[in-house]
Parts: structure tokens; sequence; C-alpha cells
């Protein structure tokens, strides 16, 4: 008998799982890869919206990635020229061939569209053969308690370069949002449910605290995988271990399997910090030592192969 395809759902924010989804497209059948996107991060920028996570998966899976990760590789900034000659403060960096991408889904949401239905289009313009998935069609924004008060969260990251200190994260949208279309279904469903190696607070709890998330993830029967984000005690990319300090947990892979310690059954760790596997162990996960750093697209392939090798066969 022929041994069905793994079906894999991974919970994303920004660019570290993109990156490794496109490791994980290539050693696997992509149209068996449904990717549940925070949309946490999405903002009004001069009347366009903004969906930074869906589109840095997008472009990466589409191969369109620019070379940190986002926007669109080789972009120009005439706009961005402009608005500064014009008085403006650009603050956030999108490029000219980016921004076709706001303009196109700005258009399409003001004319009765849902945010689900215009990234499954706008995936499929880009040829992508795996599912879209923003985790909700509803406002859902994430906002940042600091000393100075709240910051939208794109206020605090690109605008405040993430330097205020983070005493909370709240996500007031949440008690409205309802599941988008086919995310329960995609969880439930899954014989692999992937954590990315995201940031836990701004990338992965925008997603489970959407009604219905979070229980979905407790009951499906599929094996349930976290990749550490944090590697010999710092984050790989973005604030992450700042907000762990400030946030009153430990700084290292440990820290992060105790954060999730309940949601998934096997946490991989950076082969670095293999001397953490028993103190995982002891929480009652499993946990899988091996190079997470994803340096090159071998090294994406790589880490895709070590996570699919958890499912039973």
């Amino acid at each position: 008998m022929v041994r069905p395809p793994i079906r894999a759902t991974v919970l994303a924010g920004g660019v570290g799982a993109a990156r490794f989804l496109d490791g994980l497209c290539r050693v696997m059948d992509p149209t068996a890869v449904t990717v549940i996107c925070n949309v946490g991060d999405d903002f009004s920028w001069h009347g366009l919206y903004i969906s930074p996570d869906i589109d840095t998966v997008i472009y990466s899976l589409a191969g369109l990635q620019g070379e940190s990760g986002w926007g669109l590789r080789g972009d120009s900034g005439v706009v961005l020229e402009e608005l500064r000659v014009l008085g403006e403060e650009p603050w956030f960096g999108i490029g000219d061939r980016d921004l076709a991408t706001h303009i196109w889904r700005t258009e399409k949401l003001d004319g009765g569209h849902s945010l689900s239905a215009v990234t499954a289009e706008l995936a499929q313009l880009r040829g992508l053969r795996s599912r879209i998935l923003p985790v909700t069609d509803d406002l859902h924004p994430t906002v940042i308690e600091t000393p100075e008060g709240k910051l939208a969260f794109q206020d605090y990251f690109v605008r405040g370069q993430a330097s205020a200190t983070v005493q909370g994260i709240s996500f007031p949208g949440a008690v409205n949002a309802r599941p988008g279309p086919g995310v329960i279904e995609a969880i439930k469903g899954a014989d692999l449910v992937i954590v990315a190696p995201s940031n836990p607070f701004v990338s992965i709890e925008p997603l489970l605290v959407v009604p219905g998330v979070r229980d979905a993830l407790l009951q499906t029967k599929a094996v349930r995988v976290a990749i550490s984000p944090i590697v010999s005690g710092d984050a790989v990319k973005g604030p992450a271990a700042k907000m762990l300090v400030s946030l009153g947990h430990e700084v290292s892979a440990l820290g992060v399997a105790r954060l999730y310690a309940d949601l998934v059954d096997v946490l991989v760790l950076d082969e670095i910090d293999a001397m953490l596997v028993g103190n995982v162990e002891a929480l009652g996960l499993r946990a899988v030592a091996c190079n997470t750093m994803m340096t090159s697209s071998e090294r994406r392939e790589q880490l895709a192969r070590q996570v699919l090798r958890v499912v039973p066969h």
C-alpha cells in the first residue's frame, strides 16, 4: 500500500517561519502544506492595508523575498523618496513593486472580499501550491504595553526599533475574532502541526488567542512540533530574547519549551543547546537537537527533514 503524503500545518509568523517553510516545501509535497499566518502585525499605511507576515511567507515561497527576508528582492524606493520630498517621514519601508501588492489587496478588501479570499488569490497569482490561511479575517491587532503607554505593534517594532521595554502584550480584537475559513480544520486534520521558529509572544500567541485555535491544537491527533527561535541564549532574529527577559522567562530553548509544554509533543532545539535536552524532556516533551540555523537552502531543507522524521511511519 502506498502511504498517503503527510499533511502538515504550520503556525507561522514572519521571516523565521518563511525560511523554514521554504525548506519544508522543497522536501515534501507543497500541496500537502497549509500555513496559518499571524495577522496581528497588519496595519494601515497611507490608506493601504498591509499584511507583513502573509506577504513575507508568500514572497518567500515564491522565491521573491528580499535579501533581509522581507519585501521583494531588488525592489526600488522611489515612492518613499517622493514621500520624503513631500514632507512625510516614511518610517515603514515599502518598495515600489511591493506597493502594488498592497494597492491590489486594499482594492479587493474594499470591494467586499475577505482577507482569506484575497490571500488565496494572491498565493495563486504568485504560483504557490500550498494553502496560506490568515488566522482570522477579523481585525486582530497586537498591542504592546510599555512604560510609556500602549503601542500598536508596528509603532513598537519598526518605528521604535523594538527599543521599548515590553511590560505586556494584549490582543483587544481577539474576543470577537473568528477563525478564518479552514483554520480549525487544518489543525485538526493534519498529521503534523509545526510551530515555526517565530516569536512566541507576537507571532504565535496572536494565533492561539483566536477562539478555537488553542483548543484545536490541544485536540488534534497530529504530532505537534515546535522549533525553538532561541539559540545559545539569544534570538536568531528579532526581539524575542528581550521579550522573554522583560516578561519574566528564561532566555533559552528551555524557556521556549516551558511556554509550549502543554501545546506540543516535541521541541526541536539547536545542537549547540543539546545540554538542555534532559531539562526539556523533564517537562514531558521529546527533545530533538540538530542544526536549526537556516543560513542556506540546504540547511533549511535539512531542518525540514529533521522535523518530518518525528511523524511515525
